[in-house]
């Protein structure tokens, strides 16, 4: 997270933002908020170069990476107060459009999930150079969609179409090797993975019924956990943890567009819907820093729905008063 305000004061003021990738120019909207006020800064100089579908911060929020269509199908930039300027394209690019895309807690590698094999390209950074490594030596059986570091960045599970739908790798240095299939698969194609805070449980939005899989991991076993009792209300594009571990999001097709569980123990019990539901079908979710707020990318407009998150009442901020172009694919806060 970046601040504002000078060295020598005691306190300092975090600049939130929250990035939302979607399907027409400028294919990236950056949203600064104060208060409940959500601004939108100017456009990087350089924007990607087709459809947004997934936007991420790196750890410390001065760089933001996004995947897209067209080739070079990755555009990363550095941040600066409000200009974002666009870094060299790596020297070797995704095959495919880009459909995902996630960094390690530490901000030196980033994982890309996109169509045509190999399905996810993962590159070391090197100050503003990002250099890919050897591909796993299995490979995801379809186009990735959602990849994940878990929180200690010793794992990567990657959500993809094609049976087994989840690929987990264990990481030892720049080699990446696939872990065994959980015993329960998911029954549709993956779309993303969430790891909880604590890297014990791995959640699955999938395109089938039950459309969203959870798994607890002990070692490298992953144990599926009995469906929440209510299940979102079709695909399910998108799935986030608060901080806390205590609740996750599942962003999904069809009203309500957005689910929200509670977590006790190993039992996810759904909450009210949120007053104001997003409008269409909401495709990501992430909550920021605190937990306070969950940010939602969604089809129609105003095609970004951000809540403020009491006890277990969400309610809708103010649109911005400048909305995203298209519908929104991909969300980040700069955590």
């Amino acid at each position: 997270m970046l601040f504002s305000g000078h060295q020598s004061n005691a306190s300092f003021t975090p600049i939130v933002t929250v990035a939302e990738a979607h399907s027409t120019s400028p294919y990236v909207s950056i949203y600064n908020r104060s208060c409940d006020v959500l601004t939108k800064i100017a456009d990087p100089a350089t924007l990607p170069t087709g459809g947004g579908r997934g936007v991420a911060f790196n750890p410390g929020g001065s760089s933001l990476a996004v995947a897209h269509f067209t080739s070079p199908r990755v555009t990363i930039y550095n941040r600066s107060g409000d200009t974002f300027t666009k870094l060299s394209d790596p020297a070797t690019l995704p095959t495919g459009d880009g459909y995902g895309i996630c960094w390690n807690p530490s901000g030196t590698t980033v994982a890309v999930g996109h169509a045509t094999s190999p399905y996810v390209t993962i590159y070391n950074r090197s100050g503003n150079t990002f250099t890919k490594i050897a591909n796993p030596g299995t490979l995801p059986t379809g186009t990735g969609w959602g990849p994940a570091f878990n929180p200690d960045g010793t794992t990567l599970a990657v959500a993809h179409e094609v049976s087994p739908c989840i690929t987990i790798y264990n990481r030892s240095g720049d080699t990446f090797t696939k872990i065994a299939n959980p015993a329960t698969l998911p029954t549709g194609n993956g779309d993303q993975a969430a790891w909880n805070p604590a890297g014990t449980t791995l959640a699955v939005a999938n395109n089938t019924t039950p459309y969203i899989y959870i798994y607890n991991r002990s070692g490298d076993t992953f144990t599926k956990l009995a469906n929440p009792a209510t299940l979102p209300t079709l695909y399910g594009f998108g799935v986030a943890w608060n901080p806390a571990g205590t609740s996750l999001a599942c962003a999904h097709a069809s009203s309500p567009s957005i689910t929200i569980y509670n977590r006790s123990s190993d039992t996810f019990t759904k909450i009210a819907n949120p007053a104001n539901l997003p409008a269409g079908d909401a495709i990501g979710t992430m909550w920021n820093a605190d937990g306070t707020s969950l940010a939602v990318a969604n089809g129609s407009s105003p095609r970004i729905t951000v809540y403020n998150r009491s006890g277990d009442t969400f309610t809708k901020i103010a649109d911005p008063a400048t909305i995203p172009t298209g519908g929104g694919l991909g969300i980040a806060w700069n955590n």
